[in-house]
């Protein structure tokens, strides 16, 4: 199995970004969308999933969609009266069967900064 996880840090006031609704969908050839899951970040901001591929789904497309948008309206920030954003979507390929992908994310309402670490 493949590990995905984050880590999600709200940008605006330095801390952790727990509750974000997090998806994961295959992206097949044909322009199909398998979701895999649909889960959260945790009070600290981390999210941990494995994932089960086979070899037939290496080199895919995957998509992880980060919902900032729903996060951003409960947690309510002065300097930004226009929120834009509504999801951060990372696509990326899994390169082995039991690949760990770590993803982590700073956001803020109208910006992001997304990485790939092992």
């Amino acid at each position: 199995m493949a590990t995905i996880s984050s880590h999600t840090l709200d940008s605006v006031d330095g801390s952790h970004a727990g509750g974000i609704k997090v998806e994961l969908l295959r992206l097949d050839s044909s322009g199909t969308r398998t979701r895999l899951f649909v889960s959260q970040t945790d009070p600290g901001g981390r999210l941990v999933e494995e994932v089960a591929v086979t070899s037939e789904h290496l080199g895919a497309r995957f998509e992880i969609v980060f919902s900032t948008g729903a996060y951003f309206a409960d947690h309510p920030c002065a300097t930004f009266s226009e929120r834009i954003l509504e999801e951060v979507v990372v696509r990326f390929r899994i390169p082995a069967i039991e690949a760990k992908i770590h993803i982590p994310l700073m956001l803020s309402p109208n910006s992001y900064s997304v990485w790939w670490s092992e």
